[in-house]
């Protein structure tokens, strides 16, 4: 004897198999834990430098290019971006989700101490920082009218 056959023969039986499983079914889906917008803490830190009148192309390469050389070195680093601007730079460090910020942030300081050698004189000491990017907004509004005055 097969289990479609017995099924095929019994459709009362069918029918209330399909019904408790559809039963339980909507049951379990209604006590899913699902949030439109999860709170997910994705480990990040940024690092700060700054060479008071430096030029956007020195500050890239004679700061952020070492400085990313030596983070590039350490375990479970996601992604890593750069900007440099007039006398600043800013390195966005985005850790894998199962690395620890607080150990990754002794990784990031440690770095940071390895290459102060390399970094021109008279920059100031570069700082880092643990930041959450889902504590940015999700979006901005800007309003504005021809008509009416602020």
């Amino acid at each position: 004897m097969n289990i479609s056959g017995l099924f095929i023969r019994r459709p009362v039986m069918t029918t209330l198999v399909m019904l408790g499983i559809l039963m339980f079914g909507v049951m379990a889906y209604r006590l899913l834990p699902v949030s439109n917008l999860p709170n997910v803490d994705f480990p990040t830190i940024q690092v700060n430098a700054s060479l008071p009148g430096a030029s956007p192309e020195t500050m890239a390469s004679a700061v952020a290019t070492p400085l990313e050389k030596q983070f590039s070195t350490i375990a479970g680093v996601d992604q890593m971006t750069s900007s440099s601007s007039l006398g600043s730079t800013n390195i966005t460090l985005q850790f894998t989700l199962d690395r620890n910020i607080d150990a990754a942030a002794q990784d990031v300081q440690a770095a940071i101490s390895k290459t102060l050698r390399q970094l021109p004189t008279g920059i100031v000491p570069p700082s880092y920082q643990k930041v959450n990017p889902a504590d940015q907004p999700i979006i901005y509004y800007a309003m504005s009218s021809s008509t009416l005055s602020l």
